[in-house]
């Protein structure tokens, strides 16, 4: 079962050595999610051979322009090849003024139901579920109201024996109560407890979005134990005077909050236009959390069942 994130920019504030601004895209066996949409996002999107048929929601962290400015073009594109099914953005303070004036979407509205959604996190808050994935919207600390999010499949119900169908003749008509916890009783009235009839199915994995944000230590219980954690890395720990009057945090502040979160694997970006070469990032973070990478654009990274990574 897919549980992916490509990332389709990764440079701060403008595009630079062949980094577009912000952008991913999570994968999963029935969903997709867009969490930011900078400049040329849709470009990305073909590059990475990535389709919007299975997007409902898009997830802006805040309204700077380098994390919505490609919305303008996608959603026009979408219109144009014909969508239809809804789809709903949302941000931390309103978009739509922002958008309208380009779209005139009164007079002009698009072929497919549009739903602008503003909610600004001033504490971790469950969100609607999109399908099968739980969504938290939590604050992060820059110039803007910003939201971070965390996404989270829903805890799937055990798996059934095999064996155990046959064993004690189980219809199939009693096979969703048993995966869902229920005991199971045979035809000479014998009782066959769920814990020998079932296997636990896998723990549910999940991925937190963190960008753009100042260092603050309890950033890593919000997103305690988070399979895949991408953090934004605009400068390296030299300048963290600057980062944090910019509103932003270093590589090892990064690879702090993943090692203190226990994540599983920490992804950099939204790196300054000022490094060219990104190879000092991922050294600087892997002295305090080794499984720590700086993204490329186009990079994918996949959490399987069987462990994280």
């Amino acid at each position: 079962m897919r549980f992916e994130l490509i990332i389709l920019g990764t440079s701060g504030a403008v595009p630079a050595y062949g980094r577009h601004c912000s952008a991913v895209f999570l994968r999963s066996e029935t969903t997709d999610v867009l969490i930011d949409c900078g400049e040329g996002t849709q470009f990305q999107l073909q590059a990475a051979g990535l389709g919007m048929g299975k997007v409902s929601t898009i997830l802006i962290s805040h309204l700077h322009g380098d994390h919505y400015f490609g919305l303008p073009g996608l959603l026009s594109s979408l219109a144009l090849n014909g969508r239809r099914e809804p789809l709903r953005i949302i941000s931390p303070l309103p978009l739509r003024p922002r958008l309208e004036a380009l779209f005139e979407l009164d007079r002009f509205p698009m072929p497919y139901e549009l739903t602008f959604e503003t909610f600004a996190a001033e504490e971790p808050t469950r969100l609607p579920d999109i399908e099968e994935l739980e969504v938290t919207a939590f604050p992060l600390r820059h110039r803007v109201l910003t939201n971070g999010y965390l996404l989270r499949e829903k805890q799937r119900p055990a798996n059934i024996i095999k064996d155990q169908i046959a064993a004690h003749d189980i219809p199939w008509t009693a096979i969703a109560a048993i995966k869902n916890g229920g005991d199971f009783i045979t035809a000479s009235g014998e009782l066959i407890p769920n814990q020998e009839l079932t296997l636990p199915a896998p723990g549910p994995r999940s991925f937190a979005y963190c960008s753009d944000t100042v260092y603050f230590p309890e950033l890593a219980e919000v997103v305690q134990g988070v399979d895949l954690l991408y953090h934004e890395a605009t400068f390296l720990h030299d300048m963290q005077e600057d980062a944090l009057k910019k509103g932003h945090a270093t590589a090892l502040q990064a690879a702090t909050v993943a090692r203190d979160a226990a994540a599983g694997q920490l992804i950099m970006g939204h790196f300054s236009s000022r490094y060219p070469d990104l190879s000092a990032h991922e050294a600087e973070a892997r002295k305090v959390f080794p499984n720590s990478h700086a993204a490329r654009d186009l990079w994918r990274f996949e959490v399987a069942f069987a462990g994280r990574g």
